[in-house]
């Protein structure tokens, strides 16, 4: 159901208080690039960090903005089943065409646990839901795939997986075992998890080049590998270089503000890129033609 570029989109802030006059920008960059999807407050979003009255004022605002010209996946995740269900409602009540439902993190549930809990917010909320399996994220407690193969039986609404083990082995056991779509939630492994049956990405660096990172995700849906092959190459040094430097979302924050897009704040615990690596992340976009 949903395939291509998709945007894992940052949550602008200023003097404390989301940027919401940013955010229109961004998306509507995102729009004019041709970006497949939007997916606003996951990871890269900042979740952990906003409130629930926050968390939902984003999603309405990408609603609203967006205004059903692409779908917009929401991130509604949660550890705790019961909060998950309220931000799936919220997301379903305001036009959000799919959840992002991240594995629980911290309280560390057994694969039935994982089971449950996306099976029971599945049978509360009738909407399209993408797990996001990143085991790094969450204690290094992931879903196995056999849990991930009985939701895709069981559960209509279970539509697709960001894989973002790492792990070119488990995407090609789900692609195996059952028919879910599977999306890389690792910029440098969109290609490969491509080649074993991957149909798109939930990216970082679509932040800042959309359209590139839709190039390449269009002649993968074609079955163009090679040509797919020579953006690969491309993109690999500028999302495995900057993604590297620190924790997402911090880098891309900060090339954002390098480049005059958004600002780089962020909520502690997270905290802006150390001046000492700014210099390296700067050569960085300047080698991909970024800055001059």
């Amino acid at each position: 159901m949903f395939t291509g570029a998709m945007v894992a989109l940052i949550t602008p802030f200023d003097e404390g208080g989301i940027d919401f006059r940013t955010l229109d920008e961004l998306i509507q960059f995102q729009l004019e690039s041709g970006i497949d999807a939007i997916v606003p407050v996951g990871t890269t979003g900042e979740s952990p960090t906003l409130s629930h009255a926050e968390h939902k004022e984003v999603i309405e605002r990408v609603v609203k903005k967006v205004a059903g010209e692409v779908p917009v996946i929401a991130g509604a995740g949660s550890n705790s089943t019961a909060e998950a269900i309220e931000l799936t409602s919220f997301a379903k009540k305001i036009g959000a065409d799919a959840t992002l439902q991240v594995c629980p993190y911290y309280n560390k549930p057994t694969q039935e646990g994982f089971y449950q809990h996306f099976k029971t917010i599945a049978e509360e909320v009738d909407l399209p839901m993408v797990l996001y399996n990143i085991p790094g994220r969450c204690g290094g407690t992931g879903l196995a795939v056999e849990t991930i193969a009985r939701l895709a039986a069981d559960v209509e609404n279970v539509v697709a997986i960001k894989e973002a083990t790492g792990s070119l082995d488990m995407a090609s056991s789900i692609a195996n075992i059952c028919d879910l779509t599977i999306i890389s939630g690792d910029d440098s492994l969109t290609l490969p998890i491509a080649a074993v049956g991957g149909k798109g990405v939930i990216s970082v660096v679509a932040n800042i080049i959309p359209a590139d990172v839709k190039a390449m995700t269009d002649l993968i849906l074609e079955g163009n590998f090679t040509e797919a092959r020579k953006w690969h190459h491309k993109l690999f040094p500028l999302s495995k270089n900057m993604l590297s430097i620190a924790t997402n979302p911090i880098p891309i924050k900060a090339a954002m503000a390098m480049l005059g897009m958004a600002s780089d704040e962020m909520r502690l615990p997270m905290t802006p890129l150390e001046e000492s690596k700014k210099v390296a992340l700067s050569q960085i976009l300047k080698s991909y033609g970024l800055l001059k």
